[in-house]
């Protein structure tokens, strides 16, 4: 399987969106009926849309989640 050579700026976004991804999980994991936070920590967030934006990648979710695929693919 052929895999994604990221740049260092391309790398962080996928590394911010996948401690994004698992902020979000973590927050909803849980026995039932437990209180779940309301949102996702701001500061989480921003370091997402901030790496995002870095890599040139904002707005352009296709390619971001292209090389998010290519470089941690699905099991």
């Amino acid at each position: 399987m052929p895999t994604a050579v990221l740049t260092d700026r391309e790398r962080t976004a996928v590394q911010a969106y996948l401690r994004l991804l698992h902020t979000v999980r973590a927050a909803f994991d849980g026995p039932p009926g437990e209180v779940r936070p309301p949102l996702v920590p701001p500061s989480v967030l921003a370091e997402a849309e901030q790496a995002l934006a870095a890599a040139g990648l904002t707005g352009n979710e296709e390619e971001f989640f292209r090389l998010l695929q290519s470089w941690c693919p699905e099991p």
